[in-house]
């Protein structure tokens, strides 16, 4: 009678404590550190993909057009606008509230090996890397 007593007892407490582990999600829009950008996760396939929904900036001074991927070293995806642009691939989960894959960076052009990590319910952990060398940053979440 204890043990059934003990197992009821851990069970329940999984169950009351599932719904705030769930709570907790990447999804939705997130502000850059920097606050120049803001980014909408959603789930995408078995993970998440991540683009652009809003640039502090959106306007290319030089040119009086939106922003374009001019970093770019593709001159075809030179040309693609930046609100809307993907930023993420293959970000697959890697644990709780975590997810591995690549991150494209506009300011350079270039791709990186990257870790997202959800750090609260509203702080999430971007990380990119260049061989042993890592660097990040904390996004918000915006709207909340």
């Amino acid at each position: 009678m204890t043990f059934r007593f003990a197992a009821l007892t851990v069970i329940l407490a999984a169950l009351i404590g599932a719904p705030s582990a769930y709570a907790q999600s990447a999804e939705g829009t997130w502000l850059t550190q920097a606050g120049d950008a803001r980014v909408k996760i959603s789930r995408c396939g078995g993970g998440i993909c991540g683009h652009i929904v809003w640039l502090r900036e959106p306007m290319d001074t030089a040119t009086g057009q939106p922003a374009t991927d001019s970093k770019n070293p593709n001159p075809a995806l030179a040309r693609r606008p930046m609100i809307g642009l993907p930023l993420f691939s293959g970000m697959e989960p890697a644990g709780p509230n975590k997810w591995s894959g690549q991150i494209y960076n506009a300011d350079d052009g270039s791709t990186y090996a990257s870790n997202i990590s959800l750090t609260g319910a509203d702080a999430l952990r971007v990380e990119g890397c260049v061989g042993a060398l890592c660097g990040g940053e904390t996004w918000t979440r915006a709207g909340r």
